[in-house]
């Protein structure tokens, strides 16, 4: 069971105090919508450059525009960092697929193991090249790219499978170093 107290990383790196006003701002919007700062974004928070960057990137990638369904690209994200062990990522991101996809088991089963999904064959392409480019990315072919074109994927969207993937790639190895503990409230999300 996660400990209540436990701090959100292993790291000595305390947050800039106080926190420049447009940072104050965005966490402040994050308790709004979300009731709470994801500790994510609170990790950052030593180094207002780099969650700038991080935020900047997170919210292209998984918000901004995309021939990707948002609950696809969490989909990656989930099948991406359950490849990795993620603690930190398949605990909130397991909560968004849950809450994406109106189905509490869709995210549980992601996160154990795509393939026991019933998923279609678009869905499955689009995991399966997710999972070469995590655990092979140098293996990547022509033909993986067709795969996913022949289940209805443009050029663009393939793009961005493989961006998000690799985004996930990179954070699922910072939480991991930083032993990044996800927030108390993802585990119980969307049950």
């Amino acid at each position: 069971m996660p400990v209540k107290d436990k701090p959100i990383h292993a790291l000595d790196l305390p947050p800039v105090d106080p926190l420049p006003e447009s940072t104050q701002k965005y966490f402040d919007l994050c308790v709004e919508k979300l009731g709470f700062v994801p500790n994510v974004l609170a990790a950052y928070s030593f180094n207002i450059d780099k969650l700038n960057g991080f935020s900047a990137m997170y919210n292209d990638l998984m918000l901004g525009p995309s021939g990707l369904s948002k609950l696809e690209r969490e989909m990656i994200a989930v099948v991406v960092s359950s490849i990795n062990h993620c603690f930190y990522c398949l605990t909130a991101h397991g909560a968004a697929v849950r809450g994406l996809s109106k189905d509490p088991t869709l995210g549980e089963v992601l996160v154990m193991n795509y393939r026991a999904a019933d998923l279609s064959p678009r869905h499955k392409a689009m995991l399966d090249f997710t999972e070469k480019l995590t655990e092979a990315s140098h293996k990547i072919e022509e033909s993986d790219r067709q795969a996913l074109r022949d289940v209805g994927f443009s050029d663009a969207d393939i793009w961005d499978i493989a961006a998000v993937a690799a985004f996930f790639n990179m954070t699922n190895r910072v939480s991991s170093a930083v032993d990044k503990q996800p927030n108390m409230e993802y585990h119980s999300q969307n049950r």
